[in-house]
C-alpha cells in the first residue's frame, strides 16, 4: 500500500515537470543557453534579457558588431571627458593670460575685478615666491553637470559591456577586446607638444590639457 502511494506521487511529480516544460516551450521558442562557464554558444544564446535571443547567423553577426560599437562608444566617452576637461583648463588658461597680459593681476587689491572677469569660481593664495601667485579655480555648476552625464554614461555603458563580458561567451568576450582595440585606436591618438630652447623655469611640455595640443575626438 505504501509503495502503490510512492509510486503515484511519483509519477504524479514526473507528470508535473513535463507539463511545467512543455508550458514553456509553448509560451515562445526554444528556451535561452545561459552558461556560467567558457562557452561557444551561437544560436539560442541569450543576453541581459529573453528579448535578446540569438534566432540565427545574422542576429548573432549583428549582436557581435553591436557590441564592437558599444566598446568604441565607450572609448569615444572617455575621450570627450578628458577633452571636456582640457577644455576648461585651457579657457581658464586664456582668461589668466589675458589679464596677466594688462597687469591687473598684481595684488590682493584687485580680486574683485578679476574675479568679476574670470566669471569663474576661483580662490586666490599668497604669494610663495616673489610676485608669482597661485589661483585654484572649480568648474562652473553648468560645467559639472555636463561633467557628472559624461561620467554617468561611460559608467553606465562600462557596466553593460562588463554585464555582457559575464556571460562568458568567447566570441563575445573577443568581440569586446576587438572593439576596445579599435576605440583606443581611432579615439585616443596621443600628440603632444614639447618646446625646444626653452627658460631654465619653463615646462617642457604642454601643460594645457594634459599635453594634448590640439582636441582629437574619435574619428575626427
Amino acid at each position: 500500500m505504501d509503495h502503490s502511494d510512492h509510486s503515484d506521487t511519483t509519477t504524479a511529480t514526473d507528470s508535473g515537470m513535463d507539463m511545467g516544460m512543455g508550458g514553456h516551450d509553448a509560451m515562445g521558442g526554444p528556451p535561452c543557453k545561459i552558461s556560467m562557464l567558457w562557452n561557444w554558444y551561437t544560436t539560442d544564446a541569450c543576453f541581459l534579457s529573453p528579448s535578446w535571443q540569438i534566432t540565427g547567423q545574422g542576429s548573432f553577426a549583428a549582436t557581435c558588431i553591436g557590441i564592437m560599437l558599444m566598446v568604441v562608444l565607450l572609448e569615444a566617452l572617455r575621450r570627450l571627458g578628458k577633452e571636456y576637461d582640457a577644455w576648461i583648463l585651457r579657457a581658464f588658461n586664456r582668461r589668466i593670460s589675458a589679464l596677466a597680459a594688462q597687469k591687473e593681476i598684481s595684488g590682493v587689491s584687485t580680486q574683485g575685478a578679476v574675479r568679476k572677469r574670470l566669471a569663474m569660481p576661483w580662490t586666490s593664495s599668497s604669494p610663495d615666491h616673489g610676485d608669482r601667485q597661485t589661483i585654484s579655480f572649480r568648474a562652473s555648476p553648468l560645467q559639472q553637470l555636463v561633467r557628472s552625464l559624461l561620467y554617468a554614461a561611460t559608467f553606465g555603458l562600462a557596466y553593460i559591456i562588463m554585464l555582457l563580458a559575464m556571460y562568458y561567451n568567447g566570441y563575445i568576450i573577443f568581440c569586446i577586446i576587438i572593439g576596445a582595440f579599435i576605440g583606443k585606436f581611432l579615439c585616443d591618438w596621443m600628440t603632444r607638444k614639447i618646446v625646444i630652447g626653452i627658460d631654465q623655469g619653463a615646462s617642457g611640455v604642454d601643460a594645457c590639457g594634459g599635453g594634448i595640443e590640439d582636441p582629437t575626438v574619435c574619428c575626427g
